[in-house]
């Protein structure tokens, strides 16, 4: 087995999205800070209702996918049809822009702390035109995996094997192969998880420390994003108690060429974008909502 290393750390930047929701960037943050299919990893979180209550009001998608990971809290999604979906804690929304969707997500809550993820996945070339469609999946549908040293795994996209047995999330079938793990990590614990060695994979840890990889080790502090090395397995060590999230996929290798919230392949399908939104063409057929 070869096990990734660290190639570069991206550390999170201070911004705000939407209608002023503050939140921390690492992929993202600047153009050339992605890695292939993931495009940009956002997490917002704060007690403070002045920092995310204005949401993020409805606004435009075409070309990529959105996963929206709530840890705390409760948000409403609502799109151009009419469809609507509850996030509250533990949920996850997997939403295909695709062709175009126009759609907003609103704190149902005056108060209390609002915490989570909004990850990007790009979409192959001949994916990127289908129809709209999204998954609201209630965290009782996500597996939970124990492990005898403490730790323990949400699997919302992929398989995680514990004791010879495959436990694989609800979101399968992917054209990226997607895997995104939610890691519970108690303070001098290990975790190993295989992974496609074709694969692209990047960690980001949200609570504690750790360290990542065998032999040479790279130390990860604070809300940061750790880009691997290729390799089959990913190997982290808990410094401290700690929580971070593992995502791999498979690379496209295909152009991206993006502004704003479109995400397509060349500038000449970008400006198609921008002018079938002003026109009111984005949306072509009604979002296909998926019950959990």
């Amino acid at each position: 087995m070869t096990t990734r290393s660290v190639n570069q750390i991206i550390n999170s930047m201070t911004t705000s999205d939407g209608a002023g929701v503050k939140l921390l960037r690492t992929l993202g943050s600047k153009q050339n800070l992605r890695l292939d299919p993931f495009l940009m990893l956002d997490e917002f979180g704060s007690f403070d209702a002045n920092d995310y209550i204005a949401g993020f009001p409805p606004h435009p998608h075409r070309g990529f996918e959105t996963v929206t990971y709530m840890l705390e809290g409760h948000m409403l999604h609502e799109d151009h049809m009419g469809n609507k979906g509850h996030l509250r804690s533990g949920d996850v929304q997997w939403m295909t822009a695709a062709h175009g969707i126009i759609h907003s997500e609103m704190p149902q809550q005056q108060s209390g702390r609002m915490h989570g993820f909004q990850l990007w996945i790009n979409l192959p070339a001949r994916e990127k035109m289908k129809a709209a469609s999204y998954r609201d999946i209630p965290a009782e549908k996500i597996p939970v995996v124990a492990f005898g040293n403490g730790a323990t795994v949400k699997v919302i996209a992929g398989d995680v094997v514990n004791d010879e047995q495959r436990i694989s999330g609800p979101v399968q079938g992917l054209a990226t192969q997607a895997l995104y793990l939610d890691v519970k990590l108690p303070q001098g614990q290990r975790f190993v998880q295989a992974t496609p060695a074709a694969h692209n994979a990047f960690i980001y840890l949200y609570e504690g420390e750790i360290t990542i990889g065998e032999g040479t080790v790279t130390k990860l502090q604070g809300h940061t994003a750790a880009l691997l090395n290729g390799g089959d397995q990913i190997v982290v060590n808990a410094a401290s108690d700690a929580r971070f999230l593992i995502l791999a996929a498979q690379p496209l290798n295909e152009p991206v060429v993006q502004y704003g919230p479109f995400v397509m392949n060349t500038r000449e399908e970008i400006e198609q974008a921008i002018v079938d939104y002003q026109n009111g063409k984005l949306v072509q057929e009604k979002a296909l909502a998926f019950a959990e």
